[in-house]
């Protein structure tokens, strides 16, 4: 008989299959009748004279392969481009550079692949004949980067960087630090094609609503301002932990603000979404023959308050249902200590610490599981990266901890989750996936027969 904890990972893993970014791309782009379509958008093929192509984040490689796949070249047309992703493509297409931008931290090519990409576009010309598509994923803060002051160096800019990841924020609170900071985004990037004709296409790792904060929106108008910056530096005490220069930045008055609607109407289409994720893992948990419920209340909670809302929200629906399976999408939050940031942390990442903590509450008979109905619990990042250490996830049940509930809080307390549930067998390791759609978090729950 299948156990709960091996139908959680299958759920997981056909919802992460079902979720194909060369699918999605098909879905969105197609030729027809001599013409590129993109979303809503036409291109004349027979105008077409320069294309000009960056893919930047997790997803990138994915990406500008599916896309060559579906537009025919022709040699009237020709094309080039930037691939800033995290490992080199099997083939790199004629025309294009690739740099492999660091990630969670920018690194040298990060600043490369961001001149290179600044460098393209200050070249094209507004004439009709000129295309420009982004292929942008998340994982692009990081992997392209350039500060808006020339002066603040590499080692500084990874220093706020690593700040920023460690500080407790949301993701759209932390993009909107970084989009007032670097000259490739807040819709930098997309100002420096002029009037260009350029449409972005997003594998999209933020909240639905949300796409400018994607990759710290560098190809689209900012919804976010200086004011809510300085709200969000001085919410989480961020100044007096950046380098000084960057701290005289922030600081200054005359902050520049981002480029807004009224200066940029670039197109865009979102090729898939976290909700995308959470539905095909709603298709495969009823095909198993299990209730399934969305809940994504918690998206970017602390994680301990998330686990506790949603072994709640678990325990009533036992009530009600003899298989069920919560299905819960995006992120949740972590904070490292102040004092920690930049010094060596344990092995592992926000869906570990989740898991293990809910693992924890599990141990107690009267949180999240009623008599009869044990629970198992799975969370795993879609990009096969979580935190730190070499697993996606984890996925347990109450059991895991047993009679190690010192080991498994020291373990929390220390941000070393990765060691204790590698031992016991409770991590999903799958390597990087090459897809961003955010995190996913399944709670199975099954009557004993």
């Amino acid at each position: 008989m299948q156990s709960l904890r091996d139908t959680a990972r299958i759920i997981f893993e056909q919802a992460l299959a079902d979720c194909s970014v060369s699918q999605a791309m098909a879905r969105h782009v197609r030729v027809q009748d001599g013409k590129l379509h993109l979303g809503e958008e036409a291109f004349d093929l027979g105008d077409l004279r320069h294309l000009r192509i960056l893919a930047a984040g997790k997803a990138a490689n994915a990406m500008l392969s599916a896309l060559l796949e579906i537009f025919p070249l022709t040699a009237n047309c020709d094309v080039a481009g930037e691939l800033i992703a995290p490992a080199p493509p099997s083939s790199l297409p004629r025309g294009f550079q690739y740099f492999a931008g660091g990630h969670p931290l920018p690194n040298e090519a990060s600043f490369a692949g961001a001149k290179a990409a600044l460098a393209m576009l200050h070249d094209l010309s507004g004439t009709g004949d000129t295309v420009c598509l982004f292929l942008l994923s998340g994982g692009a803060s990081a992997m392209m980067e350039m500060p808006l002051d020339p002066a603040i160096s590499l080692a500084d800019t990874a220093a706020f960087h690593r700040v920023l990841v460690a500080c407790g924020a949301s993701i759209t609170e932390i993009n909107c630090v970084r989009k007032h900071f670097s000259a490739v985004k807040g819709g930098r990037l997309a100002m420096a094609a002029k009037n260009v004709r350029c449409h972005s296409l997003l594998i999209s790792d933020v909240p639905m609503g949300h796409e400018d904060a994607l990759g710290s929106g560098p190809t689209l108008p900012d919804s976010s301002t200086v004011e809510q910056c300085r709200q969000i530096l001085a919410r989480y005490h961020l100044l007096p932990l950046f380098p000084a220069a960057v701290r005289q930045f922030f600081a200054s008055p005359a902050l520049p603000e981002t480029p807004k609607h009224t200066g940029l109407n670039k197109k865009v289409s979102v090729l898939l979404h976290t909700n995308d994720l959470a539905q095909a893992a709603v298709q495969r948990a009823e095909a198993l023959g299990w209730t399934a419920i969305v809940d994504n209340t918690c998206d970017e909670w602390d994680y301990r308050d998330a686990a506790n809302y949603l072994l709640g929200r678990l325990k009533a629906l036992q009530r009600q249902h003899e298989r069920v399976c919560l299905i819960s999408a995006g992120e949740v939050v972590v904070q490292l200590p102040a004092n920690g940031v930049g010094a060596p942390v344990g092995l592992g990442g926000r869906n570990q610490q989740f898991a293990l903590y809910a693992a924890t509450l599990l141990k107690l008979t009267s949180v999240g599981e009623v008599e009869d109905m044990p629970t198992v619990v799975l969370s795993a990042g879609s990009d096969g990266i979580d935190g730190n250490s070499p697993a996606a996830g984890s996925v347990l049940d109450g059991t895991i901890v047993g009679d190690q509930s010192s080991a498994a809080q020291a373990a929390l307390e220390n941000f070393n989750t990765y060691p204790f549930l590698a031992e016991r067998n409770a991590t999903i390791v799958t390597g990087p996936t090459g897809n961003n759609l955010r995190d996913l978090r399944l709670l199975l729950s099954q009557r004993r027969d």
